[in-house]
């Protein structure tokens, strides 16, 4: 059984493991069933890739979406992995050919939708092939109050039931209510080893934002960042086409996607998306889950997301191959209303809407959060953290004032007009506006008409807005969204607690941070070149260009410039194969010129001590081609005589003798077994 370390480095270019992946690896290698909450671009795909090829049988993904499958086989394929994906989405050569490797033996993992299990096939099916283990990806769609539910996921635990092999789960949003419901669900509640590994990406940049005109808004964010691929969410479908042709016109690479799409319109879109450099795709939450490129730069919310679980899983599309990326929230009263609206409206039981209130209030807590929103946003998962330097809040701290007052009296008009009015009106009140509806009701009669002219009608909503986000009132859906006040807000109302605002955050600019480089302005005109050669040969291969090499393998390339094959098998992401594939091409771009071709055992051995061995025996040969006195026939090993002597290190001239011949082993052993002492 081959050593899991072993194959990381040659099978998928990795010199180490990222943090926490080695223990899940050793966990499922092992046959142990396993639950794994990793982040978002955490490399949860390897934690079941890398076992499947230690273990005995076929490894059968389970996955979500077909587009999630498709890209993770044809990376495995690139990488020399034997890989297959039964899915609707497959062509009747494609299905065929894959039931013929699974007969032959030939697949190490399959991968097939949830959907598939309710087959009366697939269980005899699994069983014939020899399935040593179940992976089940997304895991979290197996709870049923979760934002991405399958149903069919009910069906893997009693799947693991029947073939009695190990299961591995694992997601990156799952808070503890989840988990629970994956025990039971996946594990028949009996615990599996659990790996909480942190739900920290330290290479994104949070930002939020009050609305302000979001088109403009958008616009500026995607022009400050324009040619990078990116996402903008959005809360409606016909926003997403809206938006998308206002990118486009304004000279952006940009298209639409939303669930009312036919399949192959939106189809269209995620082929475009996964191979075209630079598109920005506008969408619903209907895209995103199964897309696989590592390189999106930037993710973008045009509108609220329904709760924190569903923006730590948006937010977490971008940058996945560790380099920097960016996000921007756009929010707003009106957001807030629809989302308390969904939830108020829905037809779960109370307990369960209590429970998404809760989730809204954490993702309109970390909306109007005061400090480091990273701390914010990891605290909701149960994690402490120090201030992370990588968000708005830490890039410009706000101006921060004492809210108590304005809060009782906000709270006050609310109380004085029966519960019975919108943020608008009770501005108007406020602000001492004497308009017909004020008049109308008397309410320029009240003693709270005029108490609050400190502040302008922009700052007064800014106010409204945070005390939403606080969760102190609620738009009543049964009084058209007029707000009412909470328990939350009593004590504040009372005196007996303070509350912390920040100062018309309307006049923060809403683009974000500073657009943050990937390389240094010296090495930028090299990235350039590399991603113009990764684009003939994805274009070339009809493949997305992060299936050659991801951004964070050319942004290594073009700093620490190889300029050997050896050198290149060093830079993270550069497997055996695809050394072998694409290196001499890369270091052509690198060096401004074709390397001297390598014989192909000579190549396999790059990167390895094996292959400096080789050098150093090719030379010593060289010395002796004629003999010692240079007057003898001419002789020399083969390349792989000389590759077979640098990876078994013989010891001895009777095992050199083994190897490469009585006549071979007298003129060239005694040097040879010198470079070997050596080594």
């Amino acid at each position: 059984m081959p050593e899991a370390s072993d194959l990381l480095a040659s099978v998928f270019g990795f010199d180490a493991f990222r943090p926490g992946q080695e223990e899940i690896v050793t966990a499922v290698t092992a046959g142990r069933n396993t639950l794994a909450i990793m982040p978002t671009g955490g490399g949860k795909s390897l934690c079941f890739q890398l076992p499947a090829l230690c273990r005995d049988g076929v490894t059968v993904v389970i996955s979500p979406l077909i587009a999630l499958m498709r890209d993770q086989v044809r990376g495995l394929r690139e990488a020399g992995v034997a890989a297959g994906a039964l899915t609707s989405g497959n062509t009747e050569e494609e299905t065929s050919e894959v039931f013929r490797a699974l007969d032959a033996g030939e697949l190490k993992l399959l991968y097939m939708a949830p959907e598939r299990l309710a087959s009366g096939g697939t269980l005899p099916l699994l069983r014939r092939i020899g399935t040593g283990l179940i992976a089940v990806d997304e895991a979290h769609c197996v709870s049923q109050w979760g934002h991405d539910f399958r149903p069919d996921y009910l069906r893997i635990g009693e799947l693991r039931r029947a073939l009695g092999v190990p299961l591995a789960a694992f997601t990156a949003t799952a808070d503890e209510e989840t988990r629970a419901e994956i025990v039971t669900r996946l594990f028949d509640g009996e615990p599996p080893e659990t790996f909480l590994r942190g739900f920290d990406r330290p290479n994104i940049h949070l930002a939020f934002a009050p609305k302000d005109g979001p088109r403009r808004q958008i616009l500026e964010f995607a022009g400050a960042r324009r040619g990078q691929a990116g996402i903008v969410y959005c809360g409606t479908r016909a926003k997403t086409e809206a938006l998308a042709r206002a990118l486009s016109e304004d000279g952006h690479a940009a298209c639409h996607y939303h669930g009312g799409m036919e399949a192959e319109a939106r189809r269209e879109v995620e082929i475009r998306f996964q191979q075209e450099d630079g598109l920005i795709v506008v969408a619903t939450v209907a895209f995103g889950m199964g897309v696989d490129k590592p390189d999106i730069r930037w993710v973008a919310h045009a509108d609220l997301p329904k709760s924190i679980e569903a923006y730590y899983q948006e937010i977490g599309r971008a940058g996945r191959d560790g380099a920097p990326a960016e996000t921007l929230t756009l929010y707003g009263p009106d957001d807030i209303r629809m989302r308390r609206g969904q939830i108020d409206e829905s037809l779960a039981p109370p307990e369960r809407r209590a429970a998404d209130h809760g989730r809204l209030n954490a993702l309109l807590g970390l909306a109007e959060a005061l400090r480091c929103r990273r701390q914010q946003l990891l605290g909701y998962f149960g994690e402490a953290a120090e201030p992370c330097g990588n968000c708005d809040l830490c890039d410009t701290p706000p101006e921060i004032i004492e809210g108590r007052e304005p809060v009782q009296k906000a709270l006050s008009a609310m109380l004085r007009t029966g519960e019975m009015f919108g943020a608008g009106h009770l501005v108007d009140i406020l602000t001492g506006n004497p308009t017909d509806k004020v008049h109308a009701r008397r309410h320029d009669e009240l003693p709270t008409f005029g108490v609050g002219r400190e502040f302008d009608r922009r700052q007064w909503q800014a106010i409204f807005r945070q005390m939403m986000g606080h969760d102190l009132v609620r738009p009543d859906p049964e009084r058209h969204g007029a707000l009412r006040m909470t328990e939350a807000a009593r004590p504040i109302l009372r005196g007996e607690a303070g509350i912390e605002l920040r100062r018309d955050v309307l006049k923060t600019k809403a683009t974000g941070a500073k657009v943050r480089s990937l390389v240094s302005e010296e090495d930028a005109p090299l990235l350039s070149a590399l991603k113009a050669k990764r684009r003939a040969l994805a274009e070339a291969a009809r493949v997305p260009a992060y299936v050659i090499f991801n951004d964070s393998t050319l942004i290594q390339m073009a700093e620490t410039r190889p300029q050997s094959l050896d050198q290149m098998a060093g830079i993270s992401g550069v497997g055996a194969k695809k050394l072998e594939r694409y290196g001499a091409e890369f270091l052509a771009v690198i060096t401004g010129e074709a390397a001297a071709p390598a014989h192909p055992h000579r190549r396999k051995l790059a990167g390895r001590d094996e292959g400096t061995l080789y050098d150093r025996l090719l030379a010593a040969q060289a010395d002796l081609v004629r003999g010692e006195d240079g007057a003898g026939k001419p002789m020399s090993c083969s390349a792989a005589q000389l590759a077979r002597v640098a990876k078994t290190h013989p010891r001895d001239m009777g095992a050199l003798e083994r190897l490469l011949g009585e006549r071979h082993a007298e003129r060239f052993g005694a040097a040879f077994l010198e470079v070997l002492q050596e080594a």
